[in-house]
């Protein structure tokens, strides 16, 4: 053991003589690859074997090697093997006594003898993060007296690092609860230093330590103590900006934004003060861009601090037209360059400045923060003084800022649609093109805003507009522009808008199509296809001319340079197929296909459109033809399977290198999570989430034919319901799950199943059941928790009878969590609304938040009824779980919505579990009766529905309700409002619930008088189910002859005989085949059995109409 060579020489490096161990170290930093990794290899093995002798021997070189550079590596060495990485245990308790105290006080020391500013900071995150794992379990006594010590003393350096620990220590939700009993004593630390008249680092480092300790500190009235340190905070500001140090500037910005973000409300007394401040800063044309973007950002962050401080922003209106002003002013700062003109790509941007964008972005996000209310006056102001400029810039500012402004303000805009559309469209008519080519930008924006309001409304003023701006040959661009904004209006229309301007529209189009710029070809290939899919078989007259350039695209569009037109007119065919339908397409169909399968067979560049597209292309040929796709589905399979399993493409580093992530990068798109920075590169996603889908659309349109690809796809997309990088996939896995299911479901019941059994169903249900319950646990957005609560609903009716009680168990277990994180998210939102700013448009945003917890709790719902329908009396003991649960949605203080789903919910355990379900007729039935007065008519509907259920199937324990129950439908039926449209699927169901208690509690009424009320109500035409059954059992009582319903001398039959004829006349929709077939036995035996005179008043009584069709099926 003692001779192993490595060994050996391990013990020489970390022996007695520093000069072999300071030699490893700069080793780690050679530029020579093998000598980096031999020296890498041998650290780690000193790690594993000596970690002792290690790190005092990395101490030692931080403390007294000469070289600067080694030393700040021995201190980013020490931070990496002390502290605990996400994947390792902390070594440092697992070192000798006499190790940590020399490591420790090692540390200290430097600090205060290290003379480089870079090392001193790689120092203070060491200590800060050896700090972070000990402190707060006792291991550093005397680092709190050290740091104290250090930022009392006169030293600027020693007062620096001392307030850049206490920053860092505050930031860790463990060290900080150690500072919290020093709050008075640091507040005057802070107070002090953020006053240091000599050092501006001082002042900086103190405005660090105060901005994070003011986040950590979760009680209010200890974090108002420090209040008085904002104008101090604002100074460390306003003074570095005075002395011409920008830099400083903007790190202080940075860190109020952050304050800002997070603790908006302590910013509220000096409000006016400090966003004053801000957007003087803003103002300030003296200073860099980059200072003036961080003080726009400032106040945009404060604007979107809704959640902590809603409604704040709006009570400054002032400030609000100021910052508007600011931000149209970036949007001025853009050049007339001639790289615009002559663009191969609609996404040459030649001429924006960064002021430019940050005008955008910030515009996009002020409206949607603050709302229409607020930002509409103030662009209405400001706008027409834009438009009306002899400069083309800020007639160009205003048509791109309404456009940024849009989807924020979008209810107000719509309220003024005229001025809005007027305004645009004036501007078609601007001399300069690209005013002209804003103006059709914006058109394009609100028509996917303000739409379909705007579509209906201004159709025939914006689409011949966009027609004519397709003629301006001078201006590709221009033309290019109008094609694309033709598909963002087509988007929202509907056939009989848009099949006025077909003509118009498509021959221009095919126009654009033959010109030599590649960009208008690509525009107007987009349109075609949007304008194909909104009209649908209307687009037939135009195929035959249409189709032919778009195959010879195809075709010819070869070499690299137009991989995108071929693209395109590989949508534009497949959208076009689409919309004419399998008969029009089927010969083309094929030509287009064996392209299709040619390309790909042939290599392609990873960056290469055509891919996304082709995937696309194949999934809308197979919903066109049909089961006629099968035979192209093993060529189409492999290539998409590989597309949805392809492995995202991510870069790790921490978030505070620089290195690496280049943020500007757009096909790169990065996320910050605690202190690592990930990149991920987002074309690689897409792909992946339009394989995913097009898989989902396979499994939906083929059916069993999908049966020999289900394994592999749902090995692929199961794991993938858990897929955090990209929303557009797990929701692509979601709504595969129950596709699958029912496709094997199909393959089986049809023998297509390549012998295998419901096994196979049985297995595939506990693959797929129990990984969706899983994802729904760990599922961060509400609107995805949505899509897996109505999947999970749809696989249960599938296969829902394979579930065992364990994998019932997990799903009452997650709809109780469901529940309970609804309710408190409501809860905090009822926080909010206490807010001292709260306005009337913060409360709708609350609303629109509400209304989507309400839909999660209808899936609840339904998923219980599911669970209901297929298990019954056996599924009780888990309903008993959830009482406590689901009894207070029955209460007033809850929205009618919560308290229909509840009734329903109720409702179908009456329906489905009969006897079993009689005991909570006690806790129920009051609450029910009570809601069929509701004022809310879909709550009464469900009450209503659920009294006829317990009326059928309560016996004698609805027996002593029966009078309570008549007075509640009685006055449900004789409201004067009963047949509205809004209330009439009540009265249906309270005319069915009265027809129960005739049938089900005859004895305990007086029959001979509500039995003739409840045929006066007849027939009902609202609730359809219903109907066919309420009518079914009048048929039943009649084929009795029951005397009640008859009356005395049968004097109610030409009653019954109107009831069966307008029945009758209604086709299929009131009564079932059987029930018509019994009516009309029930007319042809009352025909022969009548006198002639009662059948002809009967007749008489008849609409003329009713008796021709009456006629007509007699005599048949």
């Amino acid at each position: 053991m003692g001779t192993d060579p490595i060994q050996l020489q391990l013990a020489h490096i970390l022996g007695p003589d520093p000069t072999h161990f300071e030699a490893l170290i700069s080793h780690l930093m050679s530029s020579s690859n093998d000598e980096r990794s031999q020296a890498e290899s041998l650290f780690h093995l000193a790690k594993q074997t000596h970690p002792d002798s290690l790190s005092l021997a990395l101490s030692r070189v931080l403390s007294s090697s000469p070289r600067p550079e080694l030393r700040a590596l021995s201190a980013v060495l020490l931070r990496k093997i002390l502290t605990p990485a996400a994947d390792s245990s902390l070594l440092f308790p697992l070192l000798a006594e006499t190790t940590r105290a020399s490591i420790k006080s090692a540390l200290l020391s430097t600090l205060q003898t290290e003379q480089s500013k870079t090392n001193v900071k790689k120092l203070c995150d060491t200590i800060s993060e050896l700090a972070s794992s000990i402190v707060a379990i006792g291991g550093w006594p005397e680092l709190l007296p050290f740091l104290f010590q250090c930022v009392n003393s006169t030293n600027p350096s020693f007062q620096e690092s001392a307030l850049l620990i206490f920053s860092r220590l505050a930031q860790n939700g463990e060290t900080s609860e150690t500072l919290i009993p020093h709050l008075n004593t640091l507040h005057s630390v802070f107070f002090r230093c953020l006053s240091n008249p000599s050092s501006c680092d001082v002042r900086i480092a103190a405005l660090s330590a105060s901005v994070s300790f003011i986040q950590c500190i979760s009680n209010g009235k200890d974090r108002d103590t420090f209040q008085d340190l904002l104008p101090l905070m604002m100074q460390t500001l306003t003074e570095a900006l005075n002395s011409g140090l920008e830099a400083t500037a903007q790190e202080a910005l940075e860190l109020l934004i952050e304050l800002a973000g997070t603790e908006p409300r302590f910013l509220r007394k000096q409000i006016m003060e400090v966003v004053g401040s801000m957007l003087q800063i803003a103002e300030a044309e003296s200073l860099e861009e980059g200072t003036c973007h961080l003080a726009v950002e400032f106040v945009i962050t404060l604007a979107e601090a809704r959640e902590r401080a809603p409604g704040m922003m709006r009570k400054l209106p002032q400030f609000i037209k100021r910052l508007f002003g600011v931000l149209m002013n970036l949007l001025v700062d853009i050049e007339d360059e001639s790289n615009w003109y002559n663009a191969e790509t609609e996404n040459e941007d030649a001429g924006e400045t960064s002021n430019y964008g940050v005008g955008q972005e910030c515009l996009d996000r002020l409206s949607i923060s603050l709302g229409g209310n607020t930002i509409v006056p103030v662009a209405s102001q400001l706008f027409p003084v834009f438009l009306a400029a002899a400069e083309w810039q800020k007639r160009h500012a205003a048509l791109i800022a309404l456009a940024q402004i849009a989807e924020g303000c979008s209810k107000v805009m719509i309220k003024n649609l005229e001025q809005v559309a007027s305004m645009v469209l004036n501007s078609f008519q601007d001399a300069h093109p690209r005013v002209r080519w804003a103006a059709i930008n914006a058109i394009g924006q609100l028509s996917t805003d303000l739409g379909p309001e705007l579509q209906t409304q201004y159709h025939q003023k914006v689409l011949p507009a966009l027609a004519g701006a397709m003629d301006d040959f001078q201006n590709p661009r221009v033309q290019a522009h109008a094609a694309s904004a033709v598909l963002n209006f087509s988007e929202n229309c509907t056939p009989d808008i848009l099949t006025p301007y077909l003509d118009g529209i498509v021959s221009k189009l095919l126009v654009l199509l033959q010109n030599g710029k590649q960009m208008v070809q690509e525009g107007a290939l987009t349109a075609l296809a949007s304008v194909a899919d909104s009209s649908q078989e209307q687009f037939q007259k135009y195929y035959d001319a249409v189709m032919p350039y778009l195959k010879a695209i195809l075709v010819n569009a070869n070499d690299k340079s137009n991989r995108m037109l071929r693209a395109k007119a590989m949508e534009c065919i497949s959208l076009v197929g689409m919309a004419v339908g399998k008969d029009k397409f089927r010969d083309d169909a094929k030509q287009v296909m064996e392209v299709l399968m040619s390309l790909q067979g042939s290599q392609m560049e990873s960056d290469d459109p055509t891919t996304s597209y082709m995937l696309q292309a194949w999934a809308r040929l197979c919903k066109c033809l049909g089961q006629d796709f099968l035979p192209y589905m093993s060529v189409v399979m492999p290539p998409l399977l590989h597309s949805a399993q392809l492995k995202p493409d991510v870069t790790i580093t921490s978030a505070d290198s620089d290195a690496d992530i280049d943020d500007e990068d757009d096909s790169v798109e990065t996320i910050t999570l605690g202190d690592k920075r990930i990149g991920i590169k987002t074309s690689v996603l897409e792909e992946k989430a339009t394989a995913c889908n097009m898989l989902c659309c396979y499994a939906d349109e083929l059916k069993e034919g999908f049966f020999p690809w289900i394994d592999q796809v749902a090995t692929t997309l199961v794991p993938l319901l858990k897929f955090y990088f990209h929303e557009e996939v797990r929701k692509a896995a979601v709504s595969a799950m129950p596709e699958l299911l029912c496709s094997a479901k199909l393959a089986v019941e049809k023998g297509q199943s390549q012998g295998r059994n419901e096994t196979y169903i049985k297995q595939l249900t506990d693959y797929i059941i129990p990984a969706l319950v899983e994802a729904l646990h760990k599922e961060p957005e509400v609107e995805i928790c949505g899509s897996m609560l109505d999947s999970l609903n749809e696989c249960i009716q599938i296969s829902g009878a394979f579930l065992d009680e364990g994998q019932v168990r997990c799903i009452i277990d997650e709809i109780k969590q469901v529940i309970t994180a609804s309710s408190a998210r409501k809860q905090e939102r009822a926080e909010r609304a206490k807010a001292e700013d709260f306005d009337a448009e913060e409360g709708e945003m609350l609303e629109e938040e509400n209304e989507q917890e309400e839909e999660v709790f209808g899936q609840v719902g339904d998923l219980l009824g599911t669970l209901i329908k297929i298990f019954k009396a056996s599924f009780l003991p888990f309903f008993q779980e959830l009482t406590s649960y689901v009894t207070p949605m029955w209460g007033k203080d809850k929205t009618a919505e919560e308290r229909r789903i509840a009734i329903c919910i109720f409702d179908d355990i009456a329906e489905n579990c009969r006897e079993a379900a009689l005991r909570y007729y006690d806790t129920y039935l009051p609450f029910l009766l009570e809601a069929c007065n509701d004022e809310n008519p879909d709550v009464r509907q469900a009450a209503l529905y659920g009294v006829g259920v317990c009326a059928e199937f309560g016996g004698s324990v609805f027996k002593p309700l029966v009078r309570e129950a008549l007075s509640r439908l009685d006055a449900v039926i004789r409201h004067p409002n009963a047949l509205h449209s809004d209330n009439v699927m009540a009265y249906d169901n309270a005319v069915s619930a009265l027809g129960k208690i005739c049938q089900f509690h005859r004895d305990s009424i007086d029959a001979a008088q509500i039995v003739p009320a409840w045929l006066s109500c007849l027939p009902i035409k609202g609730d359809l189910i219903e109907a066919k059954l309420v009518h079914d059992q009048l048929c039943s009582m009649v084929e009795r002859s029951e005397q009640e319903l008859l009356g005395p001398n049968n004097q109610y039959l030409p009653k019954i005989v109107t009831i069966f004829a307008e029945v009758l006349c209604a086709g299929k929709d009131l009564a079932t085949e059987q029930t018509a077939s019994r009516m009309i036995n029930l007319l042809r035996h009352l025909q022969q059995s009548l006198p002639a005179s009662t059948l002809a008043s009967t007749w008489s009584s008849l609409q003329p109409q009713q008796q021709l069709v009456l006629q007509s099926i007699l005599s048949s």
